[in-house]
């Protein structure tokens, strides 16, 4: 048999939060993978199955979908003996056994332990790295791209305190020649934020947030935005280093008023304050306008519909779907068809399984969208997304910021792939939204 043992345990993420290990044993040894969980996460999302019993873990316990794994997909995958190498062919048995379409009997966290797991058990069979194994499944053509890293180096909205109602700021070094030294740029960069922070803040503003970008009490975008571009320039990166954002609105978004709170935070609000899709829009407008911001992530809700189609009608950047699209290729064809968006943020866990995560950037490439491969908020020590990416050629990833282990684990492993591949791999740089055509 191909696969002779699949065993789970319940470990812990960057939050101190329970999780899923997936452990896959084949005649090439142990191959184990590691389930990331978000914060800010979309209804649309595949389910991450939780115990909910108060009791242990505030209810956020990983033990049922343990026990799925160790006594429902495991054994049944075993008696299967699907080649490892087939990676389409197990995940949807995998999917089969669950049966619904949002993963919710089984658990998505579950399921995509398992799918990890044998991806890299089947690059081991053809005795290749697993950006390779990716590359074949996808039939992705060589050079190899490595991305331009988006660094989050300010945290808002939910994964940190403070008034700041966008979640994420984000550096990306796209004028530099070479992967090492976009993360050297990111690295100084943010070392230089971090010193003018606790400057102009005090020292505690320099604690950081989820993603280890750092949470001063900021009050709004333009405060964040200026106090980047003075770090780009104090470092020597002006005109190398552009910005994004990720505002992540379905969290301030008010839907019965269908408004917007930039005070979400304050359970006193001023109603009369909160504003419009249109205002919103306008106000990135005139954000785009005045800094170098090339991307920005989920601008509006996740169903405000008619607001995303605006908007990107109105801008010449990148305009990412995530809360809308969740790696989902029923909503990703909507966001198509009515040009909600133009990039995907593609996050495993937020449809289950690396084939449909695959499929879900094959969609989108189609398209002529960009694909930025994305971590959780609650991250671990496991780098798969680094080898998805380059496999994919998708030419971008956000990780969170040059700091925290489970952060830096995927950039240090991106370094190692770019020293291995030599002149087989091009960095992304400027053509990142275009990278797949590269």
């Amino acid at each position: 048999m191909t696969i002779t043992k699949v065993h789970a345990r319940s470990v812990y993420d960057s939050r101190g939060n329970p999780t899923v290990e997936v452990d896959v044993v084949t005649g090439t040894g142990l191959h184990r993978a590691i389930v990331p969980s978000g914060a800010s996460t979309g209804v649309h999302e595949a389910l991450e199955l939780r115990d909910k019993d108060a009791t242990h873990w505030g209810g956020k316990g990983v033990l049922t979908a343990v026990k799925n794994v160790n006594e429902v997909l495991g054994p049944a995958l075993i008696k299967e003996g699907i080649d490892e190498t087939d990676q389409k062919a197990v995940d949807k048995f995998l999917n089969s056994l669950d049966g619904t379409k949002n993963k919710e009997k089984l658990g998505a966290n579950a399921i995509l332990g398992v799918s990890l797991a044998v991806a890299k058990a089947g690059a081991a069979k053809k005795g290749v790295p697993l950006y390779a194994h990716v590359a074949e499944l996808t039939g992705s053509k060589s050079p190899y791209v490595l991305p331009v890293p988006f660094f989050n180096v300010i945290n808002g909205g939910s994964h940190a305190g403070g008034a700041l109602a966008f979640q994420e700021f984000m550096i990306a070094p796209t004028g530099v020649e070479t992967f090492s030294e976009a993360l050297r740029a990111g690295a100084e960069i943010y070392q230089i934020l971090k010193s003018l922070t606790k400057k102009k803040y005090g020292l505690s503003a320099g604690n950081v947030g989820d993603e280890g970008g750092v949470a001063p009490d900021i009050q709004t975008a333009e405060e964040a935005l200026d106090l980047i571009v003075a770090s780009i320039e104090k470092a020597g990166y002006a005109g190398k280093v552009d910005i994004a954002m990720d505002v992540a609105s379905s969290e301030f978004y008010k839907e019965k008023e269908e408004k917007y709170d930039l005070d979400f935070k304050n359970p006193n609000s001023d109603q009369t304050k909160w504003i419009t899709s249109q205002q919103l829009a306008d106000k990135y407008v005139s954000l785009t306008e005045k800094y170098p911001i090339v991307s920005i992530e989920d601008p509006f809700a996740e169903d405000d519909w008619s607001a995303w189609s605006h908007f990107l009608s109105k801008v010449d950047i990148q305009v990412v779907g995530d809360d809308l699209t969740v790696t989902n290729p029923i909503r990703i064809k909507r966001a198509i068809d009515e040009k909600s968006c133009n990039a995907l943020l593609l996050k495993v866990n937020q449809i289950g399984t690396l084939s449909e995560s695959i499929q879900a950037a094959e969609d989108s490439f189609d398209a002529g969208w960009g694909v930025m491969v994305s971590h959780r908020s609650g991250e671990t020590e496991d780098v798969t997304i680094s080898d998805l990416v380059v496999g994919l050629r998708a030419g971008q990833i956000k990780t969170g910021a040059p700091c925290r282990s489970e952060r830096v684990a995927k950039l240090n492993q991106l370094l190692r792939i770019e020293e291995e591949l030599g002149e087989k791999a091009v960095y992304a740089g400027k053509n990142f939204k275009k990278a797949r055509n590269l």
